[in-house]
């Protein structure tokens, strides 16, 4: 029960006859100590860094508080501690372990916080529609950015692999504002952006922000080709797979797939004359399932051609499946042969395990607030989806790097930012050295360790 409480002091219930009272006034104490691996995470890819040179400074650099890097490292950091807006930097400008994260304990000017609030990280983000002018001085190169994505991924391999996998999807990102680009979809029932996101595996390689009035593969063939592209560049062998579900399914983009040596397996919606295809394949399956009660499946391969929408045949595998809910038909089209794989293992083995994606982009809107594209503008709202995609990129970094033989090797950026990076510390800054006391009942003592030692070999403190 609370019995006392002024502005700066709480007091609660006594516990074994001692008063039990609370203020914030523990000095430089950090909830977020374990941020210092994403310190460790950003050199071993040198990714802020990077980042950094995908932008132009017009400011007068003998005038400058805060660089573009200084800035960047605290918004991604900031990002993937679960700091979404950008108000919560006003409070973050003083956090001692984001300053010593970010490089940067004390400001140049006696005005000044060693970090940017939230009106200097807001010109940051907000940046002019062409030229830089008297009231943007900050820009960025979109181009490079999307290079530097799909660089990351490729650094991430010591070796070239022999073949990859490429994951497309669209998905809503719901606003609520007037926001350039706004735009109702019936499918989602809300007006939202359409963002398109390229995978490989858990490697994020593409965020691109569209409008949402218009197809789910609008723009599809575009952002393969230059990604396929600067793969290819740096891996001129790698057998490339491009795996979506029917919305990618159009001719365009098979058709490039086809003639650029990229095999691809594709969801493909059901119709009248597909139905009509496996008829007897559903009856005999509903039949099986009447007499046993189980799940059945039969798999039957076919060449189709639609009546005008594809400029050639191609190669259809279906499902015919029965359930206790019914019948359960499934479609889905590939450039692979017959010969190399067979429908059955091409269908659970390959196609199936697209569903994974959907698990990452998860992260992203719910564990680094991708949808959080409330600036008023949709160059502004990119550059937001592309600070949490690279949040993203370094605690994935980190999961590969540092917990790769860890529980958390496969846990989500929530539970990594919840058990590992969220632990309180006293931090006792000296001439010589900064200590950071963390707290020594944290339970996950053993994993931070043991990632710090992984982080340690792949770079140099």
């Amino acid at each position: 029960m609370l019995t006392d409480c002024s502005r700066d002091l709480f007091g609660y219930e006594a516990v074994e006859g001692r008063q039990v009272v609370a203020a914030f006034d523990g000095g430089a104490v950090s909830s977020d100590a374990g941020a210092l691996l994403l310190g460790a995470t950003n050199r071993a890819i040198d990714l802020v860094r990077r980042l950094a040179g995908c932008f132009i400074d017009g400011r007068a650099q003998e005038l400058v508080e805060h660089t573009v890097e200084t800035m960047l490292m605290q918004r991604i950091a900031g990002i993937a501690l679960g700091y979404e807006d950008l108000v919560d930097h006003d409070e973050l400008r003083h956090d001692p372990v984001l300053a010593t994260l970010v490089g940067k304990l004390e400001a140049r000017r006696a005005d000044c916080a060693p970090l940017a609030g939230k009106s200097t990280l807001n010109r940051l983000e907000h940046a002019p529609a062409s030229a830089l002018d008297r009231y943007h001085k900050i820009g960025h190169d979109p181009q490079a950015i999307e290079r530097l994505f799909v660089s990351l991924f490729l650094d991430a391999y010591p070796r070239p692999p022999a073949r990859i996998v490429l994951d497309l999807d669209a998905t809503d990102d719901p606003i609520h504002g007037h926001q350039e680009g706004r735009f109702f979809h019936g499918y989602y029932d809300c007006h939202c952006y359409l963002p398109l996101y390229v995978f490989c595996g858990r490697h994020l390689l593409a965020a691109k922000l569209r409008r949402s009035n218009i197809d789910a593969s609008a723009g599809a063939v575009e952002e393969v080709a230059r990604i396929v592209d600067q793969i290819r560049a740096r891996w001129p062998k790698v057998e490339i797979l491009l795996r979506a579900d029917s919305g990618f399914a159009r001719d365009e983009l098979m058709t490039w797939c086809e003639a650029n040596g990229v095999d691809y397996v594709f969801g493909l919606a059901r119709n009248a004359r597909l139905l009509a295809e496996i008829e007897a394949a559903l009856a005999m399956a509903a039949a099986e399932h009447a007499a046993t009660g189980d799940r059945v499946r039969h798999f039957k391969d076919f060449t189709y051609e639609t009546l005008d929408s594809w400029s050639q045949p191609r190669r259809v595998v279906s499902i015919a499946e029965h359930l206790a809910k019914g019948s359960n038909p499934r479609f889905i089209v590939t450039s692979l042969a017959m010969a190399t794989i067979d429908g059955q293992t091409l269908y659970e083995q390959v196609y199936c395990a697209r569903g994974d994606m959907e698990n990452r982009i998860k992260e992203q809107q719910l564990d680094l607030f991708a949808d959080r594209t409330s600036a008023a503008t949709m160059k502004a709202n990119q550059l937001r989806l592309w600070l949490a995609s690279f949040a993203y990129v370094l605690l994935e970094a980190l999961r590969r790097i540092g917990l790769r033989h860890s529980q958390f090797a496969d846990a989500t950026c929530g539970t990594i930012r919840l058990k590992l990076l969220k632990i309180g510390a006293l931090v006792r800054t000296s001439v010589r050295r900064i200590k950071v006391a963390m707290a020594s009942a944290c339970p996950y003592q053993t994993e931070y360790h043991l990632a710090y030692l992984y982080l340690k070999r792949a770079v140099t403190f």
